[in-house]
């Protein structure tokens, strides 16, 4: 879609705030509520596309940060932008995120065809994704990963606080049947992770998520590495991955910190050429904010979209969360116009 096809839109940015069940703990950090910024394109045909983002709080990248770099694009927005204008006008995070899935929602009403069409994939199919359980005492975590019944695969958020082991114990003693990967979000260090290892590895862990601080990836050079990594907060955008090779073997993409469906689809790509393994992430929020991640997911072997899964209220219609697998009708996003 190219800015003479766009013609003029009418912008719309709105914050919102999506409430969730009980406070969500990681390191560093404790979550009450998922704070997004939802964002609206209508063109001339009264044809509108939408997107969400919440952003990267650890980048101080947020939706009244957002709604600023958006506002002070109104005019240039308005007038018609497509995908490509848009990389070169914002750099990668929230608001770029929001307006581009906006763009692809719009494309696909305009066009007839679904987002995962003009995006070059095969039909999608429904995706395993982990139910993430929050840093808390050993026996929650426990209970919490009993009451996700219909969980395949369980998520469990660790700090570096000496009880991670007790932690991943306890939750794979109450389920022993599901795939486990944990997340430090840059919580270790390289001694702290060393000495965990040989419990994740009797536990069955597959994946470990960002164990080290961002700036520190020196200290994953020469490290045995029995159970996979992904690189999470280390990975940015394209611009990051070269420095990741023979350090991590999964790379975590998420809307929030690339910027959008178009650049997510170039990192998946340009990762698979340097042999790594994808992953698609969330920053939390609606099954708007899942919609695009859930095109994304069809290329990744490790899925992490379970964000609307904590929420109190959601969008109607919404992604489906059914024998530990998440769907997303294209009622939600990305469809083209029903009649």
């Amino acid at each position: 879609m190219n800015v003479h096809e766009c013609g003029r839109l009418r912008l719309q940015a709105t914050q919102k705030s999506w409430a969730i069940k009980a406070p969500f703990h990681i390191t560093g950090y404790t979550f009450t509520a998922f704070d997004a910024l939802i964002v609206e394109l209508t063109d001339e045909q009264g044809r509108t596309g939408r997107g969400e983002a919440q952003g990267v709080y650890y980048r101080h990248d947020t939706p009244a940060t957002m709604q600023v770099q958006i506002e002070a694009m109104r005019a240039q927005i308005e007038a018609g932008i497509d995908r490509q204008m848009l990389q070169q006008l914002l750099p990668a995070g929230g608001a770029r995120n929001a307006l581009d899935c906006a763009l692809w929602d719009l494309e696909a009403k305009r066009s007839g065809k679904p987002v995962w069409q003009l995006a070059g994939l095969d039909a999608p199919r429904p995706l395993r994704t982990t139910y993430t359980l929050g840093a808390e005492e050993p026996a929650a975590m426990a209970a919490g990963a009993k009451a996700y019944v219909a969980a395949r695969a369980i998520k469990l958020k660790l700090t570096d606080d000496g009880r991670s082991a007790e932690r991943v114990l306890a939750v794979r003693e109450a389920r022993p049947d599901v795939w486990l990967m944990v997340d430090a979000n840059q919580g270790f260090t390289r001694e702290s992770f060393a000495r965990l290892l040989p419990t994740l590895a009797e536990a069955r862990v597959d994946v470990v998520e960002q164990p080290f601080p961002v700036g520190n990836e020196a200290w994953l050079d020469g490290l045995d590495r029995p159970i996979r990594i992904a690189a999470d907060e280390s990975v940015q955008d394209r611009s990051d991955l070269e420095k990741m090779v023979g350090r991590v073997d999964v790379i975590n993409i998420k809307l929030d910190k690339c910027g959008g469906l178009t650049e997510a689809l170039v990192i998946a790509a340009r990762a698979r050429k340097l042999g790594f393994d994808l992953m698609v992430g969330n920053m939390g929020g609606s099954s708007l904010a899942m919609a695009p991640a859930f095109v994304v997911g069809q290329l990744c072997d490790v899925v992490d979209l379970d964000g609307p899964i904590s929420l109190i209220d959601d969008y109607t219609p919404s992604v489906t969360y059914e024998d530990g697998s998440v769907w997303c009708p294209e009622a939600v996003w990305g469809g083209p116009l029903t009649l």
